[in-house]
């Protein structure tokens, strides 16, 4: 019987050395194919001090598409570290900002606002669950302890714990030998063929559960908590609405009422706003529904961005 349960544990901590091996070479590989992950560009950083961060969903992620990070770095003479990440509304965003801030330091937190994100548990507290974002997010102990803080605490599911602990998406990830590329990212220097059926089918997407004020003030307190941080730090914040097609913005939910709610907290807050939503109407700015392309994003750093991010004065 003794002879039978130390080879049980002999068996069990051979699977469990095979299995650490794993993790360690899938963890490797992370590092190699890594590009766009908000954590792993955060564990890469070369400067412990930036001037501006950059945070929101997938519409300021063209801002480091390509090589047009190191453009605007050239072209401003600023450190900009861009940790925006698909889909991903206030609650996650705040959690980026909180290991960010670990180890680092920012004079200045752009974040690009979309409402959608203000409007669901998907962009939110489901998010951290994403297969995708996990198995491109490097490990460490303090993430690992504040996403048990955020199941414990803000509701998340305690699945994305044990998923990144056991590194499960890491080692069963299916593109593992592929770069950790968006695949908006791509298509940077397309151009748009506006399309009606295209543009509902967006919506229809990133609002699954329609639009609620009780929602929307949640998600709003979090925003709130998140630009809190953000000054505990000795950072300043200023928040744009990226340009978006007329097609796409007149089909979006309640967007007065969004624009109105965001637009008093920013103000009660003393945080610079600037709806740029409706600078450029072209089909040509654009690679999609509504994220700009290269010749769109160049004309929009130009006019309006670049100005924003010289002045460095966030609210």
């Amino acid at each position: 019987m003794k002879r039978l349960g130390k080879s049980a544990l002999l068996f069990i901590a051979i699977g469990l050395a095979i299995y650490a091996g794993v993790y360690y070479a899938a963890e490797q590989l992370m590092y190699r194919t890594g590009h766009s992950n908000p954590f792993f560009k955060i564990a890469i950083a070369q400067d412990s001090t930036v001037d501006w961060v950059i945070l929101g969903a997938s519409h300021a992620m063209p801002l480091d598409f390509a090589d047009f990070n190191a453009q605007m770095q050239r072209e401003t003479g600023l450190r900009i570290l861009n940790l925006a990440a698909p889909g991903t509304g206030p609650l996650y965003n705040r959690f980026v900002l909180e290991h960010f801030l670990r180890t680092h330091r920012t004079r200045n937190v752009l974040y690009v606002v979309d409402a959608f994100a203000f409007y669901s548990r998907t962009w939110n507290e489901e998010r951290f669950a994403d297969a995708k974002l996990l198995r491109c997010t490097p490990f460490e102990t303090a993430i690992a302890r504040r996403l048990w803080d955020y199941a414990w605490d803000e509701g998340v599911d305690a699945r994305a714990v044990l998923d990144y602990v056991t590194g499960f998406s890491k080692i069963n990830n299916r593109e593992r030998f592929d770069r950790d590329l968006w695949e908006g990212e791509t298509q940077f220097d397309r151009v748009y063929r506006p399309s009606a059926s295209a543009v509902k089918k967006r919506i229809d997407y990133l609002y699954p559960d329609k639009t609620s004020p009780a929602v929307l003030e949640r998600y709003l307190e979090e925003f709130s908590s998140l630009i809190a941080l953000a000054r505990q730090e000795g950072a300043g914040v200023v928040v744009v609405k990226m340009p978006l097609p007329p097609q796409y913005r007149s089909q979006l939910p309640d967007e007065a009422a969004f624009d109105d709610a965001i637009s008093r907290l920013l103000a009660a807050r003393d945080v610079r706003f600037h709806d740029l939503s409706q600078r450029l109407g072209e089909p040509r700015f654009y690679f999609d529904t509504d994220h700009l392309n290269r010749a769109g994003l160049t004309e929009f750093f130009a006019r309006d961005l670049k100005p924003i991010l010289v002045s460095g004065r966030g609210g």
